[in-house]
Order: structure tokens, then sequence, then C-alpha cells
């Protein structure tokens, strides 16, 4: 009976494991498909997918002209997912993200409300300039953020599966803009910084993107696919070191909870249980896109500061001084790293 079990167990490890290796190697083409359009951003793609695959949304911070339209859009078209775009504006309202009721009359006379749903009711929904829309728009996408469906006149519509948003922001233009509240901050998985690309990459976005003959992306996964590696992601095994090291990481980024005496001084509110949560997917993750059956502490440390710095905020006097939230993390890291 014992060895019946115990060849049954070798059994099922030993399927997770190779539906492990063929997820990783599905991962992998759909990361190269992707820089194959996208030059010089290869750790933009790979947090990007990493969000993805550990069933998260994305916060994209960068200047205009760095691709962030085109990486959502070659994104939903390598992993096969219905993609929809809106422009945030000042005058846009709720309405004109989730849907609303119109009044309709039948042949015989009978009126009644239909629901037209809005372009949130897609699988990768692009908020771009998400800033420049009021509080009240912005919060329109937090329900569909969190739970995966949006309530209209007390009546429940479910999104499609999966549902990602990709929100963009612009850091250098904040005239007329609203910052994110802090709770619409934390249903953000990851804060992507785009920056400037090298030399060698510009070098190669002005010679393939302005030919007759520019790269265009090709389907490598379906939306169900995607679905599978999200829920194969989750069966990833974490050991007792990393585990410890996010605790360690995100407590003591809390000036309540912390024994850094900089963090006491400088940091006004630190990250909640989430960024634990967010953490623990996002090394599953980036392990499983790396090929890798389990996720390291360098895991850990390599996604605290897109996991982190949206989650947290510095008090005046540490702005005034010049201190910065990713110097903070980078503190935080070093304990970590530390032991």
């Amino acid at each position: 009976m014992n060895a019946t079990i115990t060849q049954s167990s070798r059994g099922t490890e030993a399927s997770a494991v190779a539906d492990m290796e063929r997820i990783a190697s599905l991962v992998k083409k759909a990361k190269d498909a992707v820089e194959q359009v996208i030059y010089g951003q290869g750790l933009v793609v790979e947090e990007s997918l990493i969000t993805l695959l550990a069933g998260g949304h994305v916060l994209l911070i960068g200047v205009p002209g760095l691709a962030k339209t085109k990486l959502v859009q070659t994104l939903g078209k390598v992993l096969g997912l219905d993609d929809k775009r809106v422009q945030f504006t000042p005058d846009l309202m709720p309405a004109d993200i989730i849907g609303s009721e119109v009044l309709e009359e039948d042949a015989e006379g009978r009126r009644f409300f239909r629901f037209i749903q809005g372009p949130v009711f897609c699988q990768l929904f692009m908020a771009d300039e998400i800033n420049r829309a009021s509080p009240r728009t912005q919060s329109a996408l937090l329900q569909s953020m969190q739970e995966g469906h949006v309530s209209v006149a007390g009546q429940s519509h479910p999104l499609p599966q999966p549902f990602h948003v990709l929100a963009t922001q612009n850091p250098i233009e904040q005239e007329g803009t609203y910052p994110l509240p802090e709770a619409q901050l934390d249903r953000f998985l990851m804060q992507v910084d785009i920056h400037y690309p090298d030399l060698e990459a510009e070098r190669q976005i002005i010679l393939r993107t302005t030919s007759i003959d520019a790269p265009e992306a090709k389907q490598v996964l379906t939306a169900d696919e995607l679905v599978a590696c999200q829920r194969l992601v989750r069966q990833v095994p974490v050991g007792e070191s990393v585990v410890n090291a996010i605790l360690k990481l995100v407590r003591s980024g809390r000036p309540e909870t912390t024994d850094i005496q900089e963090v006491k001084e400088r940091v006004a509110w630190g990250p909640g249980p989430r960024a634990s949560q967010a953490l623990m997917q996002a090394v599953r993750a980036r392990a499983l896109l790396q090929g890798r059956l389990s996720p390291s502490v360098d895991d850990v440390l390599a996604l605290a500061r897109p996991v982190l710095q949206h989650r947290m905020a510095l008090n005046f006097g540490a702005r005034a001084d010049g201190h910065t939230l990713p110097a903070v993390i980078d503190l935080l890291c070093k304990r970590v790293d530390a032991g």
C-alpha cells in the first residue's frame, strides 16, 4: 500500500514538473515574441509579463514616446487577448468605461432598460494617461480590478477572463492631472518604470521601425493557455527562506513595525499585506518565466522596487531633504540580503 502511494505521488510530482517546464517554454516564447517588436526594454517586458502571469494589473510610468501603448498592443496580440484602449481625459465619465443602461421600447410599446457594455468588457484594458481623468472616473475601475465584475443599477455584470488593466502615466506633465488614490494604486500588482533605451537599442528602433518591413507581433498563446499558466503559477512551491524574506522586506518598510531608523524617520506609510501577496505571486511568476521550478531570495530582491514603490510614501521632511523611495527600498533590500 505504501509503495503504491509513493509511486502515485511520484507520478503526480513528475506530471507537475512536466507541466511547469512546458508552460515555462511557452512563456519564454511569448517574451521573445514581444521583444521582437519592443526593442531595448527587456526588463519592462519581463516585469509586465510577470504581472500578467501572476494575474495582476500593471501601472506603466514613462515619458511620451517610449512605446507604452505599443507594448500593451503587442502583449494583447502575443497572448491572444481581446484588448481595448481608452484615452483618459478630464471630461471622461464612468459610464464611458463600464457602460450604461439605455431605455428602449419594443414593438408592443413596452419599455425596458438594456445594458450596453463599455470598453472595460475586454481581456486587456489599456487606461492611457489614467491620471488625467477625475477621481470619480478613476474609481470606476476599482471594482473591476479587484472583483472581476462591474455593478450598474444594482445588477452585476461579469468581465471576460482573464482580465487585466494596464494603465499608463506621464511623469513629467502634472498640470491638469489627478493623482491616483492610495487604494487604487494598491490594486496594481506592479509599477513598471520605463526609461530611455540605450544607444544600441535606439539604433535598432530607428532602423527597423521606419523601414517598409517593420516587424509585427505574432500570437504565441491563447487566452485559455494564459489562464492555465496563471493557475500553474499558484502551484509553484515557495521555500521558507523566500517567505521569510518577503515578510521581512514588507514589514521593515512600515514605520510602525520596522527597526530601521531611516524608515521611521522618512516613511509616512508603508506597504500593507497586499504587497506581501503581490510579491509571493510575482516571485513565482518570475521563476517560471526564467525556467526555474521555484523562486529564490534573489527574485524577492529583484521585484522589491516595482512591487513596493507605489505602496509607500515619504513624509514631507524626507521629500524636502531629497530622499527618494527607491533609495529607501534599496536599504530594505540590503537588510534582507544581509540576512
